[in-house]
């Protein structure tokens, strides 16, 4: 295994780490009074000036000139921003009509989904032996999707709002790339920085303009609370930094299996932060999206 996918693995471990803790926060802010929309501002708000803080920082500290992106670039940011804030905010909806675990396996569909897109956005295909631990993983996130009563287990309101977010998220990851790739050649880091710097600053406009317009009053409790709000925004901030260094290094369909293991990290918060009961069915999921990440690493290794 090279050097650089170490560090595309790595990072990518940190960023599901760092997102499970984000979506635990985000979750708890409905008790505050803040909407979904509300919610998935604070997520934007506060990562905005910290990612270009941190991008101006290391520009500094590198010593050299940022790069001058393109149009290309802009729209691979636009597109993933805006499929990224609706992605966000179905799976805050989704979390509140489902347990915590159950609403973010949904959602994870996006494994396959970015392989699709990815092909035929950005002409990345995945070998075989990739793609068949991709399908395990998807196999073992049925398993955790699947509800106690089994006929209502690919029906509903929730079932479709977990499969937009996987693809609108798919869409994200797909455009992230990208947008690091439209940067090249200055470092995978800052380039990395620099779009999430930019994503974030249009997310919050784009958010700030839409709760202005239709849900007066939650931006001011954002501000209001932002003990609270706060620790969404940096924990989000974290998350997202590790996924966009990930997606400079390598194809997003990879990073987004490896990735998986965000599922496992969810049931542990389910199981000892919210206080959710595990089953067997939930056990082999996670011994599949374990064996899917296993899997995947070593056809690359």
């Amino acid at each position: 295994m090279t050097g650089g996918m170490e560090i595309w693995i790595v990072f990518t471990v940190f960023a599901a780490l760092a997102q499970t803790l984000r979506f635990a926060l985000q979750k708890a802010l409905g008790a505050t009074g803040l909407s979904p929309g509300g919610a998935t501002f604070a997520r934007f708000l506060f990562a905005a000036p910290l990612a270009t803080a941190a991008a101006l920082g290391l520009a500094l500290h590198l010593g050299v000139v940022p790069p001058s992106p393109g149009l290309g670039f802009y729209g691979f940011v636009l597109m993933g921003g805006v499929a990224q804030i609706i992605a966000t905010e179905l799976t805050v909806r989704l979390m509140g009509m489902r347990s915590f675990a159950t609403g973010i396996a949904f959602t994870k569909t996006e494994t396959l989904q970015v392989a699709l897109a990815g092909a035929l956005i950005l002409g990345e295909r995945i070998s075989l032996a990739a793609g068949l631990a991709m399908a395990v993983g998807v196999l073992g996130l049925i398993f955790l999707s699947l509800p106690a009563n089994r006929s209502t287990a690919f029906a509903g309101k929730p079932v479709a709002m977990g499969l937009a977010a996987g693809g609108l998220f798919a869409m994200a990851a797909i455009s992230y790339r990208g947008a690091t790739l439209a940067l090249e050649p200055a470092p995978y880091l800052l380039r990395a920085l620099i779009a999430l710097a930019v994503a974030t600053l249009s997310q919050s406009v784009i958010m700030a303009l839409w709760l202005a317009l239709r849900e007066p009053g939650q931006i001011g409790r954002v501000l209001q609370g932002w003990r609270k709000t706060g620790p969404v925004g940096v924990t989000g901030l974290l998350g997202s930094l590790g996924w966009f260094a990930a997606f400079s290094l390598q194809n997003a369909a990879y990073v987004r299996a490896v990735g998986q293991v965000e599922v496992i990290f969810t049931l542990l918060f389910s199981v000892l932060y919210f206080r959710e009961r595990l089953g067997l069915r939930e056990v082999t999921g996670v011994l599949l999206v374990s064996a899917s990440v296993v899997m995947l690493v070593l056809a690359l290794g």
